[in-house]
Order: structure tokens, then C-alpha cells, then sequence
């Protein structure tokens, strides 16, 4: 079995499926420190442009993960756990008016994970 390179709390799930009910598809972007520190940043599908900079991880609640490559160097190493929390962030993610924002927990594979990783894709 392959070992997934970002899953989504149920809390965080619910919050997605909300936001799926208004907005329709939906994509994270792991953001690289502007705005709201490095926060998975959710928008309209097809609402931040993407290019060759950046690395798709995988899907959570049937939404595309993607983060730069820069970025992706130094967390190719750990399992992304998406949550959230009560809170206002100062980023465009959707969520923000909910008065909740998405945050990112990580841990390290284990030697047997890291030999099962989900393949990545580079570019949109």
C-alpha cells in the first residue's frame, strides 16, 4: 500500500465539504510564508495559477495539494496533516470568513513509509 504524502483531520474534513457546498472544486496550495506564515491556503479550483514551480502531493477530500518545489525540498520528508482551527488568518484561503483557518501538522516517515511514497507530479 502506498503511504500518502498529506491526509485531512475529520474536523478539517467537514470544513472542506462546507466550503465544496459553496464554492464548488476546490485546491490547497501550501503557502511558502507571505501572508499567513507557511498555512495550507484553499481556493476555487483553478483560482491560483500554477506552473512548473510547484509539486502536486496528492489529493485530500477529493481536493489537489500542491506546494513549491523550494518548499517541497525541505518537507519531502513528512506527512502533512491538514487540520484547523478557531481563528482568523490574514490570507485569501476561504475558509478565513468562517472565522476558522486551515493549519498544517507534519511528521517525519518511517524508514518503511519513505520506501512507499505516492508518486508527486510537477506542474499543474
Amino acid at each position: 500500500m502506498k503511504t500518502k504524502r498529506v491526509l485531512v483531520t475529520k474536523k478539517a474534513a467537514e470544513v472542506i465539504a462546507q466550503l465544496k457546498e459553496k464554492h464548488g472544486e476546490l485546491m490547497f496550495h501550501q503557502s511558502g510564508g507571505c501572508c499567513d506564515g507557511s498555512s495550507p491556503m484553499c481556493f476555487e479550483k483553478g483560482d491560483l495559477m500554477l506552473d512548473d514551480n510547484d509539486v502536486w502531493l496528492g489529493t485530500i477530500e477529493g481536493c489537489d495539494f500542491h506546494m513549491s518545489k523550494d518548499q517541497f525540498e525541505y518537507w519531502k520528508h513528512t506527512q502533512l496533516t491538514v487540520d484547523v482551527t478557531p481563528g482568523i488568518g490574514s490570507s485569501f484561503s476561504l475558509e478565513i470568513p468562517l472565522g476558522l483557518r486551515f493549519l498544517i501538522k507534519s511528521r517525519l516517515y518511517s524508514e518503511e513509509e519513505a520506501e512507499h511514497l505516492e508518486p508527486i507530479r510537477i506542474g499543474a
